[in-house]
């Protein structure tokens, strides 16, 4: 699929290839139907350079201290999983500019609402 230029954006992770088939999205757009991806900066930046008016939402931690937290806390990691995650959030934070909005992640209630809001499914 990548070879044929199917995916709308992929990524190497963990040594696996994961990506977003880029047809079905199309149709739902050409449909009026929005679109939301769950993707990480690599594969945000191709959608930025294939879609340039797709909105695209930085998802936030309230803090550092929470992210941290929350990695610890979860207890399904070993430290160098951990340490690895955090070296990648410290770049993906750093990219936060290049998002056209930010939600931050107090609670997950909180933050769907936000989306579907940015997504225009709800009057503002």
């Amino acid at each position: 699929m990548v070879e044929r230029g199917e995916l709308l954006e992929y990524a190497e992770f963990a040594g696996n290839y994961y990506g977003t088939p880029r047809d079905p999205v199309l149709e739902r757009l050409k449909a009026g139907t929005p679109v939301l991806l769950e993707i990480e900066l690599q594969g945000a930046r191709q959608v930025r350079a294939s879609m340039p008016d797709a909105l695209l939402v930085f998802l936030a931690p309230p803090s550092w201290d929470e992210l941290v937290r929350r990695l610890v806390g979860r207890g399904t990691e070993p430290a160098e999983v951990i340490a690895r995650r955090l070296e990648t959030a410290t770049v993906e934070m750093a990219a936060e500019s290049e998002f056209d909005a930010t939600v931050v992640n107090a609670s997950v209630e909180e933050a769907a609402a936000a989306l579907v809001e940015l997504m225009g499914l709800i009057p503002s």
